[in-house]
């Protein structure tokens, strides 16, 4: 099954797009064995997190507007934030995931979310820290991942969230729920 995906994706998207993919379906191998959690589908999930990252936002937009899913202006217009919830829904028709664990790890890798499980958390920090980034701090990041994996997650908004800043650009609003949801379920440890 993943000999087809890992071809299909070789075809569909760039070959830098293509070897973050199977960096981060690596990356999320060894964070699910770290924390218990089950190493296929943390795979599966990592092939498939941007499975429709390269495709033009009209056509992730026909597939959330087919889905029927009420979704946000801010990322119904957004490429960069849809691409996860386009990805989700191409994740279960085009390769017919139905663990509806795997497909909400897909949809929130980028946005984050309220009541993320390990299973999103370790998609969202696999597109992180996977062996291709090379961003200032990533090194750091990797180590925080492996030691605590609510702590990688904060480390990984607030990450996102200077980035941003550092921009001038927006920030999704449902993207400071989650980060602030992090911040309660470690001070409530």
């Amino acid at each position: 099954m993943y000999e087809e995906i890992i071809e299909d994706l070789k075809t569909r998207l760039s070959s830098k797009r293509f070897a973050h993919t199977l960096g981060v379906a690596r990356a999320a191998v060894a964070l699910a064995e770290r924390y218990g959690e089950d190493p296929e589908e943390a795979y599966l999930a990592g092939l498939l997190h941007d499975c429709a990252k390269e495709i033009p936002l009209s056509q992730m937009q026909q597939l959330v507007d087919k889905s029927g899913l009420t979704i946000d202006v801010d990322m119904y217009v957004n490429g960069a934030l849809l691409h996860g919830v386009s990805g989700a829904i191409l994740a279960r028709s085009r390769y017919g995931v139905t663990n509806p664990h795997i497909l909400e790890a897909i949809r929130y890798h980028t946005t984050g979310r309220v009541g993320m499980t390990p299973l999103d958390m370790i998609i969202f920090l696999a597109d992180y820290i996977e062996e291709t980034r090379d961003f200032p701090g990533v090194a750091e990041l990797r180590q925080i991942a492996f030691k605590d994996l609510e702590a990688g997650v904060l480390a990984g908004y607030d990450n996102t969230i200077r980035h941003l800043l550092d921009q001038g650009l927006s920030i999704y609003f449902k993207t400071i729920l989650g980060r602030n949801d992090i911040v309660r379920r470690i001070k409530s440890r």
